[in-house]
């Protein structure tokens, strides 16, 4: 299985939206869930990349003020300079417990030092579940450039 990133975080008062209830503020989750994938896209390709789109994010479940926020990003399709990355994030309980809040997948390109696009790694999936996101990114994929022909 390919190597997954993961980052955590503890939802503090300036990650909070104004409402009575103090939950996570979508924009400060959608800000990590870039930080974290550019960071699995960058290890993948082992250069700079840049966010060229997110094509799916839901929100399942709001996270609240002090709890803890774990997302865990991985690759899911390489083409030619572009790659996808999937990220999970979860509120992690203090018995270890996790339920889902988020999932993202998001599109990169790889550059070089003048910005311009540069190849990346094959992405060849190991497991039946890689497999499973290949196809669907994939599919993905063909969606988007559709929609940008039309």
């Amino acid at each position: 299985m390919h190597e997954k990133t993961t980052g955590v975080q503890i939802v503090l008062p300036q990650h909070c939206n104004g409402y009575a209830t103090p939950r996570l503020f979508g924009g400060q989750l959608m800000a990590w869930i870039d930080v974290i994938a550019a960071v699995a896209a960058r290890r993948f390709t082992r250069c700079a990349v840049t966010t060229v789109c997110v094509d799916h994010l839901s929100f399942l479940a709001p996270a609240y003020l002090n709890d803890t926020v774990v997302q865990e990003a991985a690759v899911t399709w390489s083409g030619r300079t572009s790659l996808e990355v999937r990220v999970d994030t979860y509120v992690e309980r203090l018995d270890h417990s996790r339920e889902p809040v988020n999932r993202a997948y998001l599109v990169f390109v790889a550059i070089d030092a003048e910005g311009q696009p540069q190849p990346v790694p094959a992405f060849e999936p190991e497991t039946e579940e890689e497999r499973r996101e290949w196809e669907a990114a994939r599919e993905r994929r063909a969606a988007r450039l559709a929609r940008s022909n039309q």
